[in-house]
């Protein structure tokens, strides 16, 4: 059986303890990891290891020893319960041990997880798997987790009064970060919501979420695009103690005025449009740039990118302008911008 799309992580997450024998492969090692410790969890529970209910041994290995495979299926556990034999790492060779395992599988026997990495079609793991009656094959591709998924890892951290705008910029996170990195952020925001019985909001997870760029940085852009100009200067001396690179600054200021013009210009309005960037916007960010569009408006900001292409040029280009000057003029310039046509 081939599992496909939102099965996959359904399934997963409550895995068949009658099926022999579960193959999940993917180009990502965390991802496949990730997924091969959430079906272990669910086949034989978190005191497997303790309990020596769950072998580990490597895919490799079977070329030289297939029959440890099927010793392992087969072997009577001291304590009581479900028992898995993880196959990790799995070359096409070690298909043929996985086989035969397959052929004496019987009811009582532990079931086999087998990982491994990218498998093309002419995979031996792939032709064994895919046509069996019983084992079930898991390609774990690259796509961020769904809204199923992430109400699981919510729910498991212990959140679960999550109102739909929170899951909306819960899933905007889910786009830009990578699922190890999303499980770990949850379960720091399940540890800050420890006791905390109220909803859960978009400031919170904006609190908790990685930060993805400089603080400072970010906040000299907000400045202009706010046209707080009195702010400009010493938070610009603060940029350059830094040793931020002009052309760092430019491409940020650049890339955030592109941001603004694309939210001014969506018919779903900037907090929708700012929602679906990638990396998407989300939270108190959000709502602080769908402000900036709204008050700028698109002519304004048209002539602002304008600006600060025109300034990226200069820089990159061979000049003898001391290149700090010319960004902090144009920012300052933006900063001063008075008016909405």
């Amino acid at each position: 059986m081939i599992l496909k799309g939102a099965e996959i992580a359904r399934y997963l997450a409550r895995p068949d303890p009658s099926r022999p024998a579960l193959l999940i492969h993917g180009q990502d090692a965390m991802r496949v990891a990730m997924k091969r410790a959430e079906a272990v969890k669910a086949l034989v529970g978190e005191k497997a290891d303790e309990e020596m209910r769950l072998t580990r041994m490597p895919g490799a290995a079977l070329r030289k020893d297939p029959a440890q495979l099927l010793d392992a299926v087969k072997e009577v556990g001291f304590f009581p319960g479900p028992r898995v034999v993880l196959v990790e790492d799995a070359p096409d060779l070690a298909a043929d041990a996985i086989r035969a395992a397959l052929l004496d599988w019987k009811p009582g026997d532990a079931a086999m997880v087998v990982t491994a990495g990218a498998l093309g079609k002419s995979s031996a793991l792939r032709k064994l798997f895919e046509p069996h009656p019983t084992a079930v094959t898991a390609p774990v591709y690259d796509d961020p987790p769904g809204e199923e998924e992430v109400a699981r890892w919510l729910s498991d951290a212990g959140l679960r009064q999550v109102p739909p705008p929170a899951m909306k910029d819960m899933m905007a996170l889910a786009r830009a970060l990578d699922p190890g990195d999303l499980r770990q952020t949850i379960e720091k925001i399940g540890l800050y919501k420890h006791g905390d019985d109220t909803p859960l909001t978009g400031d919170e997870i904006a609190l908790m979420a990685p930060a993805t760029i400089e603080a400072d940085l970010d906040e000299l852009i907000h400045i202009v695009a706010e046209r707080r100009e009195a702010e400009f200067g010493p938070m610009m001396r603060r940029i350059e103690g830094q040793g931020v690179n002009p052309v760092t600054l430019c491409i940020a200021a650049l890339r955030h005025f592109r941001a603004l013009h694309g939210a001014a210009a969506d018919p779903a309005g900037p907090g929708v449009a700012l929602s679906r960037m990638r990396p998407p916007v989300f939270g108190p960010s959000r709502d602080r740039m769908a402000r900036q569009a709204q008050g700028w408006g698109m002519g304004p900001l048209e002539d602002a990118v304008r600006s600060l292409l025109d300034c990226d040029l200069t820089l990159r280009s061979a000049t003898r302008a001391p290149q700090m000057a010319l960004v902090e003029r144009a920012l300052i310039r933006l900063a001063m911008t008075r008016g909405r046509r």
